[in-house]
């Protein structure tokens, strides 16, 4: 039994180690305004994809207004940058953005079904 609670301290010694390298290696990536600005366009697509498919199955131009505001607070925040010292803002503005968003997409999905 000690033997195997040793072998069992050991894996989780190593694997916490592996876990914390890897996810501050992946932490550099995640900041990266690339990253970032690949995901926004990402969105941009997917919304516009989305959102308008709604407004030709139901009529409603609301869910797109509301998806809308969402993407261009979500651009707005990316172009206040990390660097420039309001990164509580662009947190905030970035949050605020998805939050509409997924309003929006909410809204789309209730006025199609």
């Amino acid at each position: 039994m000690a033997v195997l609670l040793s072998g069992l301290c050991v894996v989780h010694c190593v694997s916490t180690i592996a876990l914390v390298a890897i996810l501050s290696s992946a932490g550099g990536m995640l900041l990266d305004p690339l990253f970032h600005e690949i995901g926004l366009g990402v969105a941009i697509a997917l919304g516009f994809f989305t959102l308008g498919r709604g407004v030709l199955d139901h009529g409603y131009i609301m869910p797109v207004a509301i998806g809308s505001l969402g993407l261009g607070m979500m651009m707005g925040a990316i172009s206040i940058g990390h660097d420039s010292g309001h990164g509580g803002a662009e947190v905030l503005y970035t949050m605020l953005g998805v939050g509409l968003l997924a309003l929006g997409h909410d809204l789309n999905y209730r006025a199609t079904h």
